[in-house]
């Protein structure tokens, strides 16, 4: 096992401590590393607002949560459908509304593995349109209440960002020619990630440095997120995967965003994550980014491209 900045055992909640005052804002808490994230944030006395398209699901999720920590807890539900752009923009007017400040937001939810093309209500292939087009607009439209909280930005990538074309597609974006599953999905966890880097320049390059954005994900975890959008051969896989020492707790899955979202004095520019085997487990810490995710000129392109398509200009 390797050794990471916070010793062998890697980073653990047991280093959070009491967030009585702070709000963190997290997306898709219905289920695995953002349930597990929510919950630990609130057992740490954290205001926490969760983003979620189902809204029976996220009622369940809050009703649990008040059974395991106590009905005192400060959780605030949000309906937000990623997918489609009115959505987000909706639920990022009532988090405004309803929050004075974001010591985190947490972009956590993600589609993976679509077996056949589909698109969003507003036109994007559907895995681009909800990681990265969808939180790229909340980051947006959250971005002016994050500043002013000396907040952060923790978008939870993943190790699929090497497994596919290793850039963007500018020419067809939205795979209207040789869809795969791997390949669209991988695209839009590059781009995630590279939003991550070219965020981080942007504020720089405007003084803005108040505001920290970390890149991180979550290793090989036992989450429904392959069950929910994946093929059958994909659920098959990655159910015998979840019998092996390959795989993770979700709560370990949760690790990355957690200290990213809460740990201090983390260097922005490192990529966080599992140490161990190919990065799926293990100590939590930093690791090493493929040199692809942070080529400027196409972080430069798709930063402009994602703000054509979301209409939100960064008034950095």
């Amino acid at each position: 096992m390797s050794t990471t900045q916070f010793g062998k055992s890697g980073w653990t909640p047991d280093r959070i401590e009491n967030l009585n005052g702070k709000t963190f804002v997290i997306t898709g808490t219905t289920s695995g590393t953002g349930f597990e994230a929510a919950r630990i944030l609130l057992s740490k006395g954290a205001k926490v607002v969760m983003l979620n398209r189902n809204p029976q699901k996220a009622d369940e999720i809050v009703a649990t949560l008040k059974k395991d920590l106590g009905s005192n807890i400060d959780v605030l539900s949000v309906i937000m459908d990623l997918g489609e752009q009115a959505s987000v923009k909706r639920a990022a007017a009532e988090v405004l509304e309803k929050v004075s400040r974001i010591d985190a937001l947490m972009c956590n939810a993600a589609i993976a593995q679509v077996p056949t093309r589909k698109l969003t209500v507003d036109g994007f292939e559907s895995q681009l349109g909800v990681n990265h087009y969808g939180h790229f607009t909340l980051q947006g439209l959250l971005f002016p209440l994050i500043e002013k909280s000396h907040g952060r930005i923790v978008t939870v990538g993943s190790m699929g960002y090497d497994m596919g074309l290793k850039t963007i597609k500018f020419d067809d974006m939205n795979w209207d020619n040789d869809y795969t599953p791997n390949d669209a999905y991988s695209q839009s966890k590059l781009a995630q990630i590279m939003s991550v880097y070219e965020l981080q320049d942007r504020l720089k390059a405007a003084g803005k440095t108040g505001v920290k954005v970390y890149a991180c994900h979550p290793g090989s975890s036992r989450t429904s997120l392959i069950s929910t959008s994946g093929s059958l051969m994909m659920r098959i896989i990655f159910g015998l995967m979840k019998l092996s020492p390959l795989t993770q707790p979700a709560e370990n899955g949760a690790y990355p965003e957690l200290m990213c979202a809460t740990e201090d004095n983390l260097d922005q520019i490192l990529f966080y994550g599992p140490t161990g085997r190919n990065n799926w487990v293990g100590p939590v810490g930093a690791h090493h980014l493929e040199p692809h995710a942070k080529d400027k000129a196409v972080a430069e392109r798709l930063w402009a491209v994602s703000e054509q398509a979301t209409g939100i200009n960064w008034e950095l």
